[in-house]
């Protein structure tokens, strides 16, 4: 196939909150520019993007999409990305491949707080950025409302690039406050201009004063022309907006309603206009362009039922051609994207974004290149979020419990987010992600894709315990006759608890040869065995256990006997020493805008926590970090309750820190739920 003759790249990142309209922005957008004849609709399953079958059951993105499509002799790559914080790494992960991002949001005040990771995240990665107030036919809101909201969590400044004009509360137009000419949206075509109301004369200025004041703030000559009351030309207004958009420096703001197509043609003009092109974005991170080898870095990994896996490359620089080898594996085929549809390319250049086939051995962030050995550098990978959510998972037939393992892998290749371990103290799987949503959506693939539907539980909490005071002197005495050879081993043990954290400590004062060198073994291992499952029921730790006296038979003993009296000895001397329940205590940071302080302390109280201050969250505007300690028994759904009380935006980091005796009260109730095989009752 012949490609189309383009003299420009631009590829765009689309993200925003859930529910703010993208997918249906990215539906407008491949509408306007020819790449669809026709508009899907979220609701249908019928767009573009959000195909898969999780995604449609849901109505909402799981995973980043990508769309390539012409539009006045400029190739865009739009990369529709999930909108949920619980898919949030799938957005971090490829905008660090974009060249920019259009924010989606809509025209509500009180919603405006859900942006603020997001806007943390682009400016600290210095992603050039604009914002597309989106349902503006639903405004609940003001436009300038809004606006001053968005500054509130921005760090860069927000600068207003147009200004609607209502027909009552109905958007019917805008007006452009580069050109100062206004428009009236036209269903189906480009808006037509029309004269500048008179009555919205006035607040257009001040909307157009704001927005010259902020790009006079990096640029001098601009500064001296406004101070001079001399009028800026429309050349040198666009050159400030392409500059100090591409420097990360402002963040132009449009508005529109996708569902429409109203707004969206003014937009793709902007960002042909004034977004940075390859070149600059390469330029910004430090990327030399004309010299080397090709280099490329992958932002998204999929795993088709009719490609096997698919890597989405952002190419940095050179020039990429099929059945070239990258890191020393050779390319499968090369494809354009546009949601599930793949279009065949013999090659890409800097600033595509490209499918490459059949890539094993690469993961999503690895930075490619055709160099053979190491690579000098690798370009830098969007930090790996910690996991908040946990499921115990089992195989609903035993006969797949060998496939988990293979399918696990693939799935944590499609998704980073994820993660999944075996658990040594409780033998479950469990497999980690960002809330349950999350976790549900990895249930469902596991099913579809692999044919293994999975039972889940919530995860068994690894208590331990531990005694309150020592035993000196407890015996044990094994003796068993059962013709020939008997078995014969007598043990005395004392027993004392040690300080918390120091585990677990066997030693010996043997004399004059009671109990041959050769037993002692036998003895450590029957304290230890027993130690597996104290009279509680669980783990023993934190104890010491001294062999001291004992007696042996010089025919019937064996290393097998005295591991059976020191077995016997455990369980008597284990019950003198007051057992108690131990359980993990986790160190916990808590972060949210300080508006919501004061309920992240009453989540830690609520849940048992210890809270041990709270301090501003460096580089956080307006946001705070409560540092607690909280039982691991109280942290199943602390991220659903955190974000159900901080709008969606609040996170904790954790680690476990030590172990702690249970309250009586709950260690009563605990006891009788393991008793009845439910070990995760509070």
């Amino acid at each position: 196939m012949t490609e189309k003759v383009v003299s420009g790249v631009r590829n765009v990142a689309i993200v925003g909150p859930y529910l703010s309209g993208k997918t249906t922005l990215l539906e407008s957008l491949l509408f306007v520019t020819g790449a669809i004849t026709r508009k899907g609709n979220v609701k249908e399953g019928t767009t573009v993007s959000d195909s898969s079958t999780e995604a449609r059951d849901r109505q909402m993105s799981v995973e980043v999409s990508a769309a390539t499509t012409d539009y006045h002799d400029v190739r865009f790559t739009f990369l529709d990305c999930p909108g949920s914080i619980e898919f949030i790494q799938e957005t971090y992960n490829a905008l660090k491949g974009a060249g920019a991002a259009v924010v989606v949001c809509e025209p509500e005040v009180s919603r405006v707080l859900t942006l603020a990771p997001l806007f943390k995240f682009l400016d600290d990665w210095e992603i050039p950025h604009l914002v597309f107030v989106n349902k503006m036919d639903r405004a609940k809101d003001s436009f300038m409302d809004v606006l001053h909201a968005l500054k509130a969590v921005s760090t860069r400044p927000l600068v207003p690039h147009q200004y609607p004009i209502l027909k009552g509360s109905d958007p019917v137009g805008f007006i452009d406050l580069v050109t100062e000419q206004a428009y009236h949206y036209h269903g189906g075509g480009e808006p037509d201009p029309i004269p500048l109301p008179e009555e919205l004369k006035q607040e257009e200025h001040e909307a157009r004063q704001e927005m010259l004041e902020e790009l006079a703030n990096f640029d001098d000559h601009l500064l001296e022309e406004l101070l001079e009351e001399i009028e800026p030309s429309q050349d040198e207004i666009v050159a400030d907006l392409k500059m100090e958009l591409g420097a990360d420096l402002i963040v132009p703001v449009f508005m529109g309603v996708a569902d429409s197509d109203y707004g969206v043609r003014p937009l793709l003009d902007a960002l042909i206009r004034e977004a940075p092109e390859p070149i600059t974005t390469g330029e910004r991170r430090g990327i030399t362009l004309h010299s080397g080898e090709p280099l490329a870095q992958v932002i998204k990994t999929y795993y088709t039922p009719q490609g096997g896996k698919m890597s989405l490359v952002r190419v940095w620089k050179g020039e990429i051609t099929d059945n070239m080898s990258l890191n020393g594996v050779r390319i499968g085929g090369m494809y354009r994207m546009k949601g599930q549809q793949t279009e065949t390319i013999q090659k890409a250049v800097e600033g595509d974004i490209v499918a490459l086939s059949r890539m094993e051995g690469i993961q999503t962030g690895d930075t490619l290149t055709t160099g053979e050995g190491q690579l000098k550098s690798e370009l830098p990978k969007a930090e790996q979020l910690p996991p908040v959510f946990a499921l115990a998972i089992a195989p609903e037939r035993r006969s797949d419990e060998v496939k988990i393992s293979a399918a696990l892998t693939k799935l944590l290749e499609e998704d980073p987010a994820l993660a999944w371990e075996q658990n040594p103290d409780t033998h479950e799987i469990i497999l980690w992600g960002q809330g349950e949503i999350h976790i549900k959506v990895t249930l469902d693939r596991l099913r579809r894709k692999y044919n293994l539907p999975m039972v889940t539980q919530v995860p068994h909490v690894p208590y331990k315990e531990t005694i309150r005071k020592a035993a000196p002197r407890v015996h044990g005495r094994y003796k068993h006759q059962s013709g020939g050879h008997g078995q014969f081993g007598d043990v005395y043990l004392e027993i004392k608890p040690m300080p918390r954290g120091e585990g677990y400590s066997f030693n010996d004062k043997i004399v004059g040869g009671v109990v041959p060198k050769q037993y002692i073994p036998g003895v450590e291992m029957g304290v230890r065995e027993y130690l597996d499952q104290g009279p509680l029921g669980f783990p023993v730790v934190d104890i010491a256990v001294t062999l001291t006296d004992g007696s042996y038979h010089s025919v019937d003993s064996s290393e097998q006997s005295f591991k059976q009296a020191a077995r016997l000895a455990m369980q008597e001397g284990l019950a003198q020493c007051e057992p108690t329940l131990l359980e993990p205590i986790a160190s916990v940071e808590i972060c949210a805008p300080t508006d919501f302080t004061s309920n992240m302390m009453q989540l830690i109280s609520g849940r048992r926590g210890q809270i041990l201050g709270y301090e501003p969250l460096e580089n956080w505007k307006s946001w705070d970090k409560v540092l607690a300690y909280l039982p691991q028994a109280e942290m199943q759904d602390l991220i659903v309750e955190l974000r159900s009380l901080t709008m969606g935006v609040g996170f904790f980091r954790w680690k476990y820190d030590h172990l702690q005796e249970v309250p009586e009260k709950l260690t009563s109730r605990l006891l009788a739920a393991s008793a009845n095989g439910n070990g995760n009752s509070k």
